[in-house]
């Protein structure tokens, strides 16, 4: 009888995030920073219909970089983990700590258990209330878990993108000026037609998610 083919389990772990890695760097990475009035998020993303910035929640945001098909099916299961824990509970009661441990604990058992894991990196952005910072959860393809402030970027990029937030980011920065910076970081200009942005409105009384659209982004980068 031959003997099964046997793979060391480092090994296996190795191949799986060098795999998952290489998919994600084939991609576009996206960055989010707080500004005065809330919280920006910027992506490479010539597409006006296949969104990697969405919402989940009254005050939550998800953004993604990768396999579009698997991360929007993480997107929906999360607008429905948020709905019916906010219906059965309370809306105060959906806290992004929860949603990215959730979208952790999902991520690292399909890396586990899965012939192959999925190419995609996560973040979810939170409005703090009063006297409370905004949060960035970042999620990688094997379920580690990060938490961030200030700023974030995911994708093959997220290191050369972070040190470039790191370097121009201040406190109290105004829209136009976290978007000319988000887009200094990519090594952009304000006239190129592939940029999605969207905001958390800090005033904003429930539903704090807004889209812009690309001549609103424009007007605010010139």
């Amino acid at each position: 009888m031959s003997m099964p083919f046997y793979v060391p389990p480092e090994q296996l772990v190795k191949d799986r995030a060098e795999f998952a890695r290489k998919g994600i760097a084939r991609g576009r990475s996206l960055v989010a920073m707080t500004y005065n009035g809330g919280v920006l998020i910027v992506a490479e993303n010539t597409s006006r219909t296949l969104h990697k910035i969405s919402e989940i929640y009254d005050r939550i945001a998800f953004a993604s970089v990768g396999k579009y098909n698997e991360f929007e099916l993480l997107r929906v299961a999360g607008i429905r983990h948020a709905d019916l824990k906010g219906y059965m509970y309370s809306r105060q009661d959906v806290l992004g700590k929860s949603l990215a441990n959730a979208f952790a604990q999902t991520l690292g058992n399909i890396f586990t258990h899965e012939v192959k894991p999925y190419e995609i990196e996560l973040m979810l952005c939170e409005l703090g209330n009063e006297n409370q910072e905004h949060r960035f959860f970042r999620i990688l393809y094997d379920g580690t878990l990060y938490d961030e402030i200030n700023f974030c970027a995911i994708g093959g990029q997220a290191e050369e993108l972070t040190e470039s937030l790191e370097n121009g980011w201040t406190e109290s920065m105004s829209l136009s000026a976290a978007l000319a910076l988000g887009v200094s970081a990519f090594g952009g200009e304000a006239s190129d037609d592939r940029w999605e942005v969207a905001v958390l409105e800090a005033e904003s009384d429930r539903r704090a998610f807004r889209r812009l659209d690309p001549a609103e982004a424009t007007d605010l980068m010139s």
